[in-house]
């Protein structure tokens, strides 16, 4: 199996768990017998590498004064789109494309029609989703180039029943385009070899427990409401100190809230941190705290159960699926401080409950969430679309001119956004 990724972020390049997941996918097949190459952002020397059997290609955005960040994604997809056609004109076909996200559309797209070769897309999260609803121009553009994606693909994958439901409602995504693939772990990069106690002591003094959050720092990570639980938590452990680690757009709004909330000696923001150091804060943490408003899968949660450290996060999205309360972590109402104050506080109370978490939460993932049995999932989905009769008169007819009133061979079974229905002719 040939196959050519599309992602704009991928290690060491890395804003939000998209990086880590292409990784390890791309890695994961490569043990299963795929070859894969895969295009994205380049931020530095190497632009071209092999880790770990996984040809990598990294492209600079065409030059020109990027109005904007989408104007800067347009960019990059001319970037990504050059690289493709220099890959499949040297290389030869390959069998499958696949893209990952709304920030690789157009590259995709065009690669698909030039060389007719079929078009699987994942889609992560939608802008519908993160904003609850499509208000900006902007937030209106990603919606509509999201719904281009999953349109021009012969499937769309998506990583919890909750997304799937969520394409279906805000896409009109029929059902049997769409396949379900959760998101992997790979348990032992988190392991902590070697404790840096001494280290601890940045965050927390010997006696103190620690409480901490890693991510993106977005308002749909719900890090609101963990500092508006802050007050009610130490009520009962006034020796507990909470740990803020990631950075993102609404960081600033949670420093204010924190010097308004007077909360300033009991919550450290560290920015990004290493994988190193995040390690080594699960294995120093008694609770990680992911209250999500807003939660396509919940990958950090993951994370942490591989890290051993119990999990409170919020009832929403992925996690009402990833998360049994009270066998692999607990659960609190989204939004709610008190609630989630509660499962914080009864975790901390319990370290016997503590140890009952960890244990059955590792077990659950190397049960369930192993990237091996994912890139299985995934490649029989490739194989599935490549050996479809559909595909073969349609790679047959490559090069023959598409002309507007002739019919394609696969039925557009999508329609527009809410937001921007229009009349679309079938383009697969």
């Amino acid at each position: 199996m040939q196959v050519l990724m599309l992602s704009w972020e991928y290690p060491p390049f890395s804003v939000g768990g998209l990086a880590q997941h292409v990784y390890e996918l791309s890695r994961a097949m490569v043990k299963e017998g795929a070859h894969v190459e895969v295009i994205t952002t380049a931020t530095s020397p190497p632009y071209e590498e092999l880790i770990d059997g996984v040809v990598v290609h990294r492209v600079v955005p065409y030059p020109g004064r990027e109005l904007n960040f989408i104007s800067w994604v347009q960019l990059l997809n001319m970037a990504m789109m050059e690289k493709g056609v220099s890959l499949l004109n040297q290389a030869g076909e390959f069998d499958i494309i696949h893209g990952h996200d709304w920030l690789v559309t157009h590259a995709c797209q065009a690669l698909k029609r030039i060389f007719h070769i079929p078009l699987l897309a994942t889609i992560h999260a939608t802008e519908y989703g993160r904003n609850g609803g499509l208000f900006s121009e902007e937030q209106k553009y990603i919606g509509a180039v999201e719904w281009q994606l999953a349109y021009e693909s012969w499937k769309t994958i998506c990583c919890s029943k909750f997304m799937e439901e969520e394409l279906v409602a805000v896409f009109d995504l029929p059902r049997d385009k769409i396949e379900v693939v959760p998101n992997g772990i790979s348990p032992e990069s988190f392991k902590v070899s070697s404790p840096e106690l001494s280290s601890r002591e940045r965050f927390a003094s010997p006696d103190e427990e620690i409480v901490c959050f890693v991510g993106r720092l977005v308002q749909e990570k719900g890090v609101q409401t963990l500092l508006n639980a802050v007050p009610i938590i130490r009520e009962q452990f006034p020796r507990v100190k909470f740990v803020i680690a990631g950075r993102g757009p609404y960081e600033e709004e949670l420093q204010r809230q924190v010097v308004n909330q007077g909360l300033e000696p009991h919550v450290i923001f560290t920015g990004y941190i290493e994988d190193h150091l995040r390690n080594q804060l699960y294995y120093w943490s008694s609770v990680a705290a992911f209250p999500s408003l807003y939660e396509p899968f919940g990958l950090v949660a993951l994370e942490a159960m591989a890290a051993e450290t119990p999990v409170v996060v919020g009832d929403s999205g992925g996690f009402r699926e990833t998360i049994k309360h009270g066998i692999n972590g607990l659960k609190s109402v989204p939004g709610d401080a008190v609630s989630l104050a509660e499962q914080i506080c009864t975790l901390l109370e319990s370290r016997e409950l503590r140890n009952k978490i960890k244990k059955d939460a590792l077990q659950d993932l190397h049960d369930n969430y192993t990237w091996r049995s994912i890139a299985r999932k995934t490649m029989n989905i490739y194989r599935d679309i490549t050996n479809s009769e559909e595909a073969f008169i349609w790679k047959k007819q490559k090069g023959v001119p598409i002309l507007e009133e002739k019919p394609s061979v696969l039925p557009a079974r999508a329609m527009p956004p809410l937001e921007n229905k229009s009349k679309h002719k079938t383009i697969t």
